[in-house]
This record gives C-alpha cells, sequence and structure tokens, in this order.
C-alpha cells in the first residue's frame, strides 16, 4: 500500500471514529504491518494536509482525532445554541490545583484554599471525569491522592499535562480551565458555606431555646399613660398593684385619691 492509499485509511477511520484512536487501533488497520514511526508519520503529514480547513487532526491524551478548530466555536454554538455548564469558584479551583499541583489530598488542597474542601465537590469531579484516585499518601489514615484523568485532557484538547496554560502573575487559574473547558465559573453571592463563614441572624429571628414561646411580630410596647386625677378609685387602684410602691409618682397621687374617696 502506497503512502497516499495508507492516508487515506487513517483519514477515513479517525473521521468515523466517535473518540480517539490509539496508535494501537490505528496499527489494526494495516494488520499491523505498518511500524509505529511509519505511522506516526503520516499522521503528521494527514496534519498538515488539514492546516488550513475549519477542521483539524490532533492528538490529546487517549489518542488521535478530527475536530473543529477553537477560533470556529462561536459560529457552531448557534447551531444548537445551550448555555454553557456553570460550575462553583470552589469547584474549578479545587480542579485548578489538582490539575497543576498533583497528585494532591484533600488536606493538601485545604491548605492552598484555606478552607474545608466538602466531600460534594469531590463527588462532582469524580463523576464529571476530571480527576481519580492514583494511590494513597503513606501518612497517618493514609489520605487519598488525586489526579486529573485522561478525560480531562481529552476535554481541554490536551495531549499532556505540560500543554497546560501557563499561569501568569496575577492570573486566575479557575478561569482558565473554564474557558478551555467551555463552562462558566459561577462567582458566589453570599459566603461559601465551605469557606467556614459563619452567618450570623437578626435578633428577631434568632431560635428560641427549647420551652420558650416564640417571638410574635414586633410591636411598639405601649407608653404607660398617668393616670388622671378624675379616674375612679378602682382604676387607680389596679396601677399601685402593677407596679413596685414608689416607683410611679402617680401611685402617690392615686393612693391620696382613694383614701378621699
Amino acid at each position: 500500500m502506497n503512502t497516499q492509499d495508507a492516508k487515506r485509511v487513517l483519514e477515513t477511520a479517525l473521521i468515523c471514529a466517535q473518540q480517539p484512536l490509539t496508535l494501537r487501533e490505528l496499527r489494526t488497520l494495516f494488520a499491523d504491518e505498518v511500524g509505529a514511526d511509519t505511522l506516526r508519520a503520516l499522521l503528521d503529514e494527514l496534519s498538515r494536509d488539514w492546516e488550513h480547513r475549519g477542521v483539524e487532526l490532533v492528538a490529546v491524551s487517549s489518542g488521535w482525532r478530527f475536530q473543529s478548530r477553537p477560533e470556529l466555536r462561536e459560529f457552531l454554538d448557534r447551531l444548537h445554541p445551550e448555555k454553557p455548564q456553570r460550575y462553583s469558584r470552589a469547584v474549578m479551583e479545587t480542579l485548578a490545583i489538582i490539575a497543576y499541583r498533583q497528585p494532591v489530598t484533600r488536606g493538601d488542597i485545604e491548605d492552598i484554599r484555606g478552607v474545608v474542601v466538602t466531600s460534594q465537590i469531590v463527588k462532582q469531579l469524580e463523576e464529571r471525569g476530571w480527576i481519580e484516585v492514583i494511590g494513597h499518601r503513606e501518612a497517618p489514615g493514609r489520605p487519598a491522592l488525586y489526579a486529573t484523568t485522561r478525560q480531562f485532557l481529552d476535554d481541554l484538547g490536551l495531549a499532556s499535562l505540560e500543554q497546560l496554560p501557563a499561569l501568569e502573575a496575577g492570573g486566575e487559574a479557575p478561569a482558565a480551565l473554564g474557558e478551555l473547558l467551555g463552562s462558566e465559573v459561577q462567582e458566589p453571592q453570599d459566603p461559601p458555606a465551605e469557606a467556614g463563614a459563619v452567618l450570623e441572624l437578626p435578633a428577631e429571628s434568632t431560635p428560641t431555646e427549647a420551652g420558650a414561646e416564640a417571638p410574635t411580630s414586633p410591636q411598639e410596647p405601649p407608653t404607660p399613660n398617668p393616670a388622671p386625677e378624675s379616674s375612679p378609685a378602682g382604676a387607680s387602684a389596679v396601677e399601685v398593684q402593677a407596679g413596685e410602691p414608689g416607683d410611679d409618682p402617680a401611685s402617690d397621687a392615686s393612693e391620696k385619691v382613694q383614701a378621699d374617696a
């Protein structure tokens, strides 16, 4: 088989494949009669053939694939308009730390972020297929070591971790990864619960102790009106019983009126 025919076979297989193909899988197309070096040379030549087209042949972590060029994404999105997936800043910060510092434990991540890493954050990244446990650190408790997966690199369109975007001074890794993954970093509206922030309830909303009555809707306390001089004796006697003797000047006046009566 000449070179041109071999390239046609590779091109057809890669276009029809629904996932990246490894070199081993591509060699099976030729019954292993084409060596790995020759196959790489054919792939490189095929990649150059597609340089000035809207589709490119790239090597990602799990193999070779054809994909649309990143600069054309905004046009293709108009065919299937969908809102990009949104991830919290805590999730993207955790992913960035694992990507750039792997392998790391949850304790390492918490030391860098300064807050607790919840199980929900780790579970969300594992379910997305971006991180996995690759071992355990020889330390008390043998904490799990986390690293990124091939799926993570495939979603980024990268072949290795060395191709991750370099972090510039003052740059944000979560935002950079979010842009590559076609996702948005959702800024928290309120202090996140995992950040250890304590939410203080207003005084009127403070929960009551067990057995105590719940406060009713706030009302202005009634302003005591001094008993008029012409008040009946009975009313004056009630005012005297409600307060402590000698506390209210009106009480003395009420007692005097009662005595005169």
